[in-house]
């Protein structure tokens, strides 16, 4: 699908309306309360359903990511196929002079979208793993920027089945137990093989995962060393690499609070490059979704903890 097809398909509210409805209830229409079939449209309100076996009114879009939105749904739509489309990501800035919005609305209509892809199931990783980690955030510059060039960067865990998925996440530290955790959380006990580089904390991470028998390989990229016969780490790279042009040519800031949610619009990207149900794999979780509402979204962490 276009974005030319995409705005001449679902032209009307009521057209985006009936598409998310088919993607909810796929099934025919249910109550989201009691789960009873029989539901039926009020006749002054064509959108507004109603449940005859609880008395429920509700819409396509109560207590989902749309709710209490008062952007028209082909906006969303849109703004949807763009995010989905953008191999690097779309800045808020680029979705507000697309489709005409504020930059509030825009910010928060991105922020909703990525909350709903963080809903997407991870399956646990196998096979051939590659592991790696990276540091985001600007150049510290002055007398001492060589011995302080890690200083106020934030910290990114790479995890990659060979041939498969990718998992990114911000991490405190790269101390052993940190990464240890990473491994237990998302990579399952028939993983072949793990991949790193010279990291002196793998080694023990490996060990403390609790995987019986887990294989671990190392490149020495510090000698130069990025590939030693099978034994490399450039897919996890070539992601960390997607990432950071997305932070530098999309975004170009991302703060340390936020940047949880970026991480997890690439990787849902990412994941789902092949597949020709991207747009429409999106909608789905985004109309099963709870809602995100602006005041938990701009809280401070201490606070939304």
């Amino acid at each position: 699908m276009t974005i030319v097809e995409l705005c001449t398909s679902f032209s009307t509210d009521d057209k985006c309306r009936e598409l998310l409805e088919r993607l909810k209830w796929p099934m025919g229409l249910e109550c989201p309360r009691c789960f009873g079939k029989n539901v039926v449209r009020l006749a002054k309100n064509a959108n507004l359903l109603w449940c005859s076996e609880c008395a429920y009114q509700f819409t396509v879009t109560a207590n989902t990511i749309f709710h209490d939105s008062h952007l028209p749904l082909i906006k969303w739509l849109a703004a949807t196929y763009l995010l989905c489309e953008s191999r690097k990501g779309m800045s808020a800035n680029q979705i507000k002079r697309t489709l005409g919005i504020s930059y509030k609305t825009a910010w928060y209509l991105c922020h909703r979208i990525r909350a709903a892809m963080a809903t997407a199931e991870k399956p646990m990783l196998d096979g051939v793993i590659e592991m790696d980690e990276t540091y985001i955030g600007g150049k510290y510059r002055g007398r001492d920027a060589r011995k302080n060039r890690l200083k106020n960067k934030e910290i990114v865990i790479g995890i990659k089945q060979r041939g498969g998925e990718l998992r990114f996440f911000k991490a405190e530290d790269v101390k052993s137990g940190t990464l240890a955790k990473y491994i237990k959380d998302n990579v399952s006990k028939e993983v072949e093989v793990i991949m790193t580089d010279e990291l002196t904390s793998y080694p023990n991470a490996v060990k403390l995962s609790g995987i019986e028998g887990l294989e671990h390989k190392t490149v020495n990229h510090f000698d130069g060393i990025y590939v030693d016969g099978d034994i490399t780490t450039n897919g996890i790279e070539s992601a960390f690499s997607l990432l950071k042009r997305g932070i530098v040519g999309s975004w170009h800031k991302v703060s340390a609070k936020h940047l949880p949610a970026y991480l997890e619009e690439m990787t849902f990207r990412f994941n789902r490059r092949n597949s020709k149900t991207l747009f429409l794999d999106t909608l789905r979780h985004m109309i099963t979704a709870n809602p995100l509402t602006y005041e938990n979204l701009t809280a401070d962490r201490e606070s939304a903890a």
